[in-house]
Formats: C-alpha cells, sequence, structure tokens
C-alpha cells in the first residue's frame, strides 16, 4: 500500500512538472508594431513552449474600434477573423472576459500611441493584469499620475515594463535602473535619441544634397511618421529625455524639458499637404547651419540630462541641435542608430555606452517582446 501511495505520489509531482505556465495576453493596438508582435508570438511559440515551458494565450486583440476575443487564442489568421468578427468594446469587456474564463497570468500591452487608453492602465492593474507598453504616455504625463500608478501597482503586486519607450529594442531603460537601484550615481546621460533624426543628420552631415532632399529620402523610406512634423518637432526625444529623468526619481514635468523645434515657423502650423509641398523652405537655414560649423564637426539631434541629479529640482533637460567633433562618439554614428551616454561617478569621464537600431517596427515590436518574456518568468 506504501508503494502505491508514493507511485502515485510521483505521479503527480511528474504531472505538475510536465504542466507549462500559461501566460494571457490582451494587445491593444495592432498598427504596424502590434501586427508585426502579434506574429512574432504566434511564430515563436513551440520554440518557447520547448525551451522555456511557457505557453502565451493572446486571448483578446483590440484596435480604437473593434476586439476580437477567444478564451483559447487566436491562430494565424487573427486579422481577418478579427475583421469579420470583431465588436465594439469597452476595456470593462476585456477584464470580465478574463475573469469569467478565469484567466491568470495576465498581461496587457500597450501598442497604442493613445493616452484614453493610459487611463485605463489603472483599472487594468486593480482587475489583476501586469502591464507592458510601446507607449511612451503612461510615463510622460503629470508626476501626480506617475506615481499614482506605481503606488496601485504596487498595492496589487503588478509589474509595468517599457523598455521600448525610450531605445526601442536597445537594453537602456533596464541598464538605468539597475545602475540606479545599485546604488550608482548617475551624473549625466546625453546621445541621439531618434532614429529617423539620427538618418537625417548623419547623411546631410556627409553629402552635399540640400537638407529638403535627405528629408524627402527618409520620408520615402518610412523612417519618419508619416507627418515628420512629429520626429522634427523634438516633443517624442523630449518625451524619452523625461522618462529617464524620472527613472532617477527626478521630480521632472515635460514643460521643464526645453527642446529645440528644427520645424521652420511658417511650417509648423500649416496642413500636412502644404508642409510636405514646401519642404524647401528647409534649405537656406540648415546650409548655414552646416557651413558655420567648425572644421571637422558634424550636425547632431541630441538628448541630454544634465546637472545635479542628486537633486530632485536640480536637473537640466536640453533637446537642441549641436555640433560635434567627428570623431566623437555621437560623431561617429552611422545609418539610423541611436546612441546612449551613461556617464556615473563610479566610471569617470569614460562613459557607459549603448548604441544600436533605435528605431523600426520590428526592433520595437521585438523589444515589447523581449518585455514580455521577462515578466512572464516573473509571474506563478
Amino acid at each position: 500500500m506504501s508503494i502505491a501511495v508514493n507511485n502515485s505520489a510521483k505521479s503527480l509531482v511528474d504531472l505538475a512538472l510536465l504542466k507549462k505556465k500559461q501566460i494571457n495576453l490582451a494587445i491593444f493596438g495592432h498598427g504596424n508594431v502590434g501586427s508585426i508582435l502579434i506574429n512574432q508570438i504566434l511564430a515563436s511559440q513551440k520554440e518557447i513552449s520547448k525551451r522555456r515551458s511557457l505557453e502565451f494565450n493572446i486571448f483578446a486583440i483590440a484596435n480604437s474600434s473593434t476586439l476580437l476575443l477567444n478564451e483559447v487564442g487566436v491562430d494565424e489568421n487573427w486579422n481577418h477573423t478579427k475583421n469579420k468578427n470583431g465588436v465594439p468594446f469597452s476595456v470593462t469587456d476585456v477584464i470580465s472576459f478574463a475573469k469569467k474564463n478565469n484567466l491568470e497570468n495576465l498581461i496587457a500591452i500597450d501598442n497604442t500611441a493613445n493616452q484614453s487608453f493610459v487611463e485605463d492602465y489603472k483599472s487594468l492593474v486593480e482587475a489583476g493584469f501586469n502591464l507592458v507598453s510601446s507607449n511612451k504616455i503612461g510615463n510622460t504625463l503629470s508626476l501626480d499620475y506617475y506615481q499614482e500608478l506605481r503606488n496601485i501597482l504596487a498595492l496589487n503586486k503588478k509589474e509595468y515594463l517599457y523598455e521600448t519607450n525610450v531605445g526601442a529594442g536597445l537594453p537602456l531603460v533596464d541598464t538605468i535602473k539597475l545602475l540606479h537601484l545599485s546604488g550608482e550615481n548617475i551624473t549625466r546621460i546625453k546621445g541621439i535619441f531618434s532614429g529617423s533624426l539620427s538618418y537625417l543628420f548623419n547623411n546631410f552631415s556627409e553629402e552635399n544634397e540640400p537638407f529638403s532632399k535627405v528629408l524627402q529620402r527618409a520620408i520615402s523610406k518610412g523612417l519618419t511618421e508619416p507627418d515628420p512634423r512629429e520626429d522634427l518637432g523634438g516633443n517624442d526625444v523630449g518625451r524619452k529625455l523625461l522618462i529617464l529623468a524620472r527613472e532617477l526619481e527626478l521630480h521632472n514635468e515635460f514643460s521643464d524639458v526645453k527642446i529645440e523645434n528644427l520645424i521652420p515657423k511658417a511650417l509648423r502650423k500649416v496642413s500636412k499637404e502644404a508642409f510636405l509641398n514646401n519642404l524647401q523652405d528647409f534649405d537656406v537655414p540648415y546650409h548655414l547651419k552646416k557651413k558655420n560649423q567648425d572644421s571637422d564637426h558634424v550636425l547632431r539631434y541630441v538628448g541630454d540630462l544634465h546637472g545635479d541629479l542628486s537633486k530632485n529640482d536640480g536637473a537640466f533637460l536640453d533637446v537642441r541641435l549641436v555640433s560635434v567633433p567627428k570623431n566623437s562618439m555621437l560623431g561617429q554614428i552611422k545609418g539610423s542608430d541611436s546612441i546612449f551616454e551613461i556617464y556615473t561617478e563610479s566610471y569617470g569621464k569614460n562613459p557607459i555606452i549603448i548604441q544600436g537600431a533605435g528605431a523600426g517596427a520590428s526592433v520595437t515590436a521585438r523589444g515589447v517582446f523581449g518585455d514580455i518574456l521577462r515578466l512572464s518568468d516573473k509571474l506563478n
């Protein structure tokens, strides 16, 4: 009798070991980044299941208008199915569905650029969801909201990962978090935060073409937003810089960021069509900027967090076009890469350098996938 009991207990242990951890995903936003992410997850499921004993179940896919729900998960025909069966919704519908179907290990993924959806973060966390986001808005609203969200996360013992908010697929946010939590005194963070503006000024500095021609080429390659003013206005770089400041527990608001707008004033408020038809307005001012540099210098659009970073109100956040030596780290960058220099007390004058592809839907989607995997390892 004792042998039978032991064998039975052993079988139960074996079954427990064989059981894989299921992670239930609700994906909000399926534009460029979101659709690539969904396809990356579906394509990787078998390999991840074999290597890490994880099973990903995408039970919800939504955009601004419709929602597709399936308790056992979507397949590779998800887009067709959603177009056919998607229904209008609110976030409470996703929450209720997860609860009704007893889904655990919940992660809500925000691939939108939508502020109204960010306002649902708190409801999702309180309903048992962890958060992963490529959307920067949640980290760049008021400091009061920023701190309130983190209090709700702590109270509900949930996680919020957003590595792609600053460097797409580069391990920048995690590196700064670890340095700061370990007690390292970060004294400055400086870099090229925008892949599209990196491409623009890298090529303009090296070529004898007018600025408008290089800008048009960047637009044609899909390296800018559909309205390039979203890149050229500098707000995106400003938000990224603010996110890093807040990782260092600095009490800054977006209004504290000094941003040099690269768009000629006459083109800032016209229609998109009028803007695209008058790109030549960039040529004279940028020709003069390039001509009036010191020799062996190049133009770079740089975000710079500096000052006394040990004080809540001691930081300066600047986003501006600068001229740097061609042989400097910022001056040597090529293509559409991003680069970040992290200066610390321990490393002195020699910064930690993080460099690589800082833009692109595939790179960003892969970075979001990485956050999902890291978070999955922490779930029961």
